[in-house]
C-alpha cells in the first residue's frame, strides 16, 4: 500500500474492547491486537506495531523466562515497579517515569515480574514493534524521562533525525515513540506527522475530532483507550479537566514480511 492510498481515519478502540487473557496466576493482560492463542485476521497490527498490551501483575506474580526474536519491545510502567532480567546479563527495575527497551535481535530470553517485596500490583504498557534490521545482537536500554516543557518528549527512535538525542535507539529507521502531555483543557502540542500514528491514553482524558473539517465527528478518550490514526486525521485533540498523558507512535511504513 502506498502513502497516497491511505484514507485519513481515526479509529478509536476502547479499553473494554481489548481481548482479556490471564496467562498465569496473578497476571491480567488486555491485548490491542491478535496475540498468542487469540487470533483475529483483521487485527494483527497497525503500521509497524505488533502489540500494545496493558499488563497488571499482582504482588509476587510475573512472566517466567521466555524467548523473543527480532522484536523491539518498549515498556512503560504506570504504577508500581517491574523487575526485568535476561540471559544477556541485563537486569533492571522499571518504575513510573522510565522507559525500557529490549531489542530481541537474534534471540533473547527474559523474565518480567512484580518487584520483590511489593505489596501492590504493577501496571504497565508493553508495545512490540517490528524492526527493519534482523538477526542483530540483542540489546537493552533503560532511561529515566523528564517530560519536556512543550509537552512532546521523545522516548525512543530509529530515525536519523533523532540520532543525537538522548532517546533510546530503535532498530527501525522510520519509527519513534513519544510521550505527549497537556494541562487541563489545553490542546495537545503539534504532533509529528506520519502515515501511521498510534495513540494510547495513559492518564487524564482527551477529546478530538475524527478528521479535519465539518465532517469530523467528536470523540472522547479515557485511560486505556487508543486511537489508530491514518494519514491526516485526528483533529483538534484537547485535554480534559485533569489534563492528558499519552504514548504516541510515529510510524512511516507498515509491517513487511518476506
Amino acid at each position: 500500500m502506498t502513502d497516497a492510498a491511505i484514507r485519513p481515519r481515526s479509529d478509536l478502540r476502547r479499553t473494554a474492547e481489548r481481548y482479556l487473557s490471564t496467562p498465569a496466576e496473578g497476571v491480567e493482560t488486555r491485548h490491542a491486537f491478535s496475540f498468542s492463542g487469540h487470533y483475529d485476521p483483521k487485527n494483527t497490527h497497525f503500521g509497524a506495531l505488533l502489540a500494545c498490551n496493558e499488563e497488571r501483575l499482582a504482588p509476587g506474580a510475573g512472566f517466567d523466562e521466555h524467548r523473543h526474536r527480532d522484536t523491539e519491545i518498549l515498556t512503560v510502567v504506570l504504577e508500581g515497579a517491574l523487575a526485568h532480567r535476561d540471559d544477556e546479563g541485563h537486569s533492571g527495575v522499571v518504575r513510573p517515569g522510565m522507559v525500557q527497551h529490549l531489542s530481541a535481535g537474534s534471540g533473547v530470553a527474559h523474565s518480567e515480574r512484580n518487584v520483590g517485596g511489593a505489596r501492590v500490583p504493577v501496571r504497565f504498557v508493553q508495545m512490540w514493534l517490528q524492526p527493519d534490521v534482523f538477526d542483530a545482537p540483542p540489546g537493552y536500554g533503560l532511561r529515566r524521562v523528564e517530560p519536556a516543557a512543550d509537552g512532546l518528549t521523545l522516548l525512543a527512535s530509529g530515525l536519523e533525525r533523532d540520532a543525537a538525542t538522548p532517546a533510546l535507539r530503535l532498530r527501525r529507521s522510520d519509527a519513534a515513540l513519544w510521550l505527549v502531555t497537556a494541562g487541563p483543557w489545553l490542546p495537545l502540542p503539534e504532533l509529528p506527522a506520519a502515515v501511521y500514528r498510534y495513540a494510547h491514553l495513559t492518564a487524564g482524558s482527551l477529546g478530538f475530532r475524527t478528521v479535519r473539517g465539518p465532517q469530523g465527528g467528536g470523540r472522547s478518550m479515557e485511560p486505556g483507550d487508543s486511537v489508530r490514526i491514518s494519514g491526516d486525521a485526528f483533529a483538534d485533540p484537547t485535554a480534559g479537566e485533569h489534563g492528558a498523558e499519552l504514548l504516541l507512535w510515529e510510524m512511516h511504513s507498515p509491517v513487511a514480511y518476506g
